[in-house]
């Protein structure tokens, strides 16, 4: 019973982090920073909400952020190079690496100046950690006074550990079948919904597309086509990607 107790948390967790890489490489990372796709408004707000729910990220430090990595990648200035601190540094330190771009405003302002911030950034999604405190107390009222947390907790490192992942491991092991310091990795690409391509996103930075091949595990890809075919979504269309046909 105790067992059953735990482990509950634990999936439920791990559910919510599968969720939100997700979210975040479909609207934050394919949608926000490189406008690889558009959601319809009302698309995109649900998205938005959810991701203040799960990782209480301000939008537009993420796109600056990730915006600097690809101007810099793996050389001096890029926020979170393997190449210059080693993959198990970025692995382990990765948030206090972001943290310590994304607090800078003049990092911000240079490569998110198109990322306004609206009423609802204003009103609720800047408010990072509301969102958080919301989400623990609602898996706490459906889970229990202790496995609410625990389950939040866990959700939360898994979520930061995947991300160190793609950006660490991502860059130092695996295929490189485009000339960049970025790698592919299939298993990574199962547990983060297609980062795990990261090599194939560095060669077409604003395909929306990551997964070389049908039977890629794309999970945001899919997730975007479904969503076009809804008419929630606009891909935008790139000559010669092949990555993306």
């Amino acid at each position: 019973m105790i067992a059953v107790k735990i482990i509950t948390p634990l999936l439920v967790g791990f559910a919510v982090t599968q969720v939100s890489t997700l979210t975040t490489s479909a609207y934050l990372h394919r949608a926000l920073a490189h406008k690889a796709v558009r959601f319809r408004p009302g698309l995109a707000l649900f998205l938005r909400f959810f991701l203040w729910l799960t990782t209480g990220v301000k939008a537009r430090e993420w796109a600056a952020v990730h915006r600097k990595h690809h101007a810099f990648t793996d050389e001096e200035a890029d926020p979170h190079s393997p190449a210059q601190l080693g993959w198990v540094r970025v692995q382990l330190t990765n948030f206090w690496l972001y943290r310590r771009v994304a607090n800078d405003p003049v990092t911000v302002d240079k490569w998110g100046r198109d990322l306004t911030p609206d009423k609802w950034d204003r009103w609720m999604f800047d408010r990072g950690p509301l969102g958080l405190l919301i989400s623990t107390v609602l898996l706490s009222l459906w889970l229990g006074w202790w496995q609410g947390p625990l389950a939040f907790a866990f959700h939360i490192v898994s979520y930061v550990m995947l991300s160190g992942a793609i950006n660490g491991v991502g860059h130092t092991f695996g295929r490189r079948p485009f000339t960049n310091s970025a790698t592919n990795l299939h298993w990574l690409a199962m547990l983060t919904s297609g980062e795990g391509y990261h090599n194939n996103h560095h060669g077409q930075p604003t395909s929306a597309r990551f997964g070389g091949k049908w039977s890629d595990f794309d999970a945001a890809w899919w997730l975007i086509k479904v969503a076009e075919r809804c008419g929630l979504a606009e891909i935008r269309k790139l000559k010669g990607n092949t990555v993306s046909a």
